[in-house]
């Protein structure tokens, strides 16, 4: 794939930044959405596929991103299909910085050194020219104000943007609530965008189960309703907790 098309993880990157602060918004989601990302440009280079709830490698030919490679090379040595809510929460150090540091170098951004509480050190990033900031955003409002099925690509990115919470960043506010609802609509015009970002909000929400069983035939549940043991009495079932786990970057 060439490098004149910006990458799904690029464009998330972009919009969560803030051009005044040059801090990121929803910094641990973030970090989730972009694993999810690298999934879907993954996708829409025709090298991995969903099947089920799993992802799948299709085509194990490298893509020339040197970051989507590394993810895709990963995903290749599991040797079969794997879950993308395990996927997304898995540690993979430093994605954000990584990508950070790509759009520097694309001179989108530029690191500005700085300190908090005045002692310990701290990088931001300014946008240098918010020209494609402006046109990313106009693509998911145009979305989201003409009702008009997007490109795959805004899709997926709206699916995302509503996955790790950018809508109230984008459109804040009472009056951005229409915005919002119609931001998380979006979800369901990409089949591979939706998986995506269904997996980075169950592990935010420390869902990431084991997959659904199918259910058993009538006269087996009947029996399991009979001898299913009963709690002890006095003593409150525990509900199970899921883990988040922060997603990093190798």
């Amino acid at each position: 794939m060439g490098r004149s098309r910006r990458t799904i993880p690029e464009e998330l990157l972009l919009l969560a930044l803030d051009p005044t602060t040059g801090t990121t918004a929803q910094p641990q989601s973030l970090d989730l959405g972009l694993a999810g990302a690298q999934l879907v440009e993954l996708a829409l280079a025709g090298r991995i596929a969903p099947d089920g709830d799993r992802i799948a490698v299709v085509v194990p030919r490298p893509t020339g991103d040197p970051t989507l490679d590394c993810a895709l090379e990963l995903l290749r040595r599991r040797g079969a299909p794997v879950r993308a809510v395990h996927w997304i929460g898995g540690p993979r150090l430093g994605l954000r910085q990584i990508y950070l540091s790509h759009l520097e170098r694309c001179g989108m951004v530029q690191a500005v050194p700085g300190q908090m509480c005045g002692v310990l050190p701290t990088t931001r990033y300014q946008a240098t020219d918010t020209t494609i900031s402006r046109e990313i955003r106009a693509r998911l409002d145009s979305a989201i104000r003409t009702g008009v099925p997007p490109d795959p690509r805004t899709a997926a990115l709206a699916a995302l943007a509503h996955a790790v919470g950018l809508g109230k960043h984008l459109y804040p506010g009472n009056e951005g609530r229409s915005s919002r609802s119609r931001l998380r609509d979006l979800i369901r015009h990409d089949p591979m965008g939706g998986l995506v970002a269904h997996a980075v909000m169950d592990v935010q929400n420390g869902a990431a189960a084991q997959p659904r069983r199918a259910p058993a035939p009538a006269g087996r549940q009947a029996t399991a309703a009979r001898t299913a043991p009963e709690p002890a009495r006095g003593v409150p079932m525990q509900p199970r907790r899921g883990s988040m786990a922060r997603v990093v970057a190798h």
